[in-house]
């Protein structure tokens, strides 16, 4: 009985492969269609999107052409071909703007650019796009149910932004660029006021501070030493229970003693 059953369903499926491919090969474009549809409602996006693809030009201008658009599109997003889908997608709202489809269209589009973002440690010019595009989206549908998952899209990609200023920053620090890196440290500050990222930041930018005041030469070494020791009471005040803060406190004593050294001489 088993073995009967699987003999036909491998019939089934054998039959199903045949009529797909006549289908694909024919010049029938509303059998394209019909089974582009149908192949479609089953999730089986490659082989409809073969078909809808054959017959997407021939439709323009036809009452099904929206639908086929949005199927071509949607295809193609299910495939994960985001850089394709998002590109679909947004002309599907271009074209059909008032269409039921178009909100839908609209967000996955700008989420497409967000699966295109790459890790933090890589050139974000695609996160940039994809909050672009997902604030776009919010701007024109404010109250959209896919509102919260917008507002969370472009808070991990403004995530990564972040991430990838703080450890530029944090980099310039182990090369010995104090310099450089207290100055990325402060811009860094400056652009993401609310980051979750500020104690780390205040820390190491002190850490930079403290490794270039006590490595300076005697003349500008007093007022190294001052503006360490100020950047030590923001951590302190900022982030009085960090996990920085015995190692900060250590700093700061030999920061302090050699600024008395000065004050004495002076």
């Amino acid at each position: 009985m088993n073995r009967g059953l699987y003999i036909l369903l491998i019939s089934i499926l054998l039959i199903s492969c045949s009529d797909y491919q006549k289908t694909l090969k024919s010049e029938d474009t509303a059998a394209k269609f019909e089974m582009a549809e149908e192949l479609f409602e089953a999730e089986k996006w490659n082989k409809s999107y073969k078909l809808l693809d054959q017959i997407l030009q021939q439709y323009r201008g036809k009452p099904q052409a929206e639908k086929i658009t949005y199927m071509h599109a949607m295809c193609s997003y299910h495939l994960k071909d985001y850089y394709i889908s998002s590109f679909h997608l947004d002309k599907f709202t271009d074209v059909y703007p008032k269409s039921d489809k178009a909100e839908e269209a609209a967000f996955l589009a700008a989420k497409g650019y967000y699966f295109n973002s790459p890790v933090y440690s890589k050139e974000q010019k695609e996160t940039v796009e994809a909050i672009e595009k997902l604030q776009l989206f919010i701007n024109a549908y404010p109250d959209s149910e896919f509102l919260v998952e917008a507002n969370t899209l472009i808070k991990e990609l403004d995530f990564k932004l972040e991430k990838k200023a703080f450890e530029i920053a944090k980099q310039y620090g182990l090369i010995s660029d104090y310099k450089a890196s207290i100055k990325s440290f402060n811009n860094f500050l400056l652009e993401f006021p609310g980051t979750s990222l500020r104690s780390e930041a205040l820390y190491y930018r002190f850490d930079s501070a403290y490794n270039l005041a006590i490595l300076s030469v005697d003349y500008l070494k007093e007022e190294r030493l001052s503006e360490a020791l100020s950047y030590y009471e923001r951590f302190q005040k900022t982030a009085p229970n960090s996990e920085h803060s015995e190692e900060a406190a250590r700093m700061k004593e030999e920061l302090q003693q050699e600024f008395n050294t000065f004050t004495t001489k002076s």
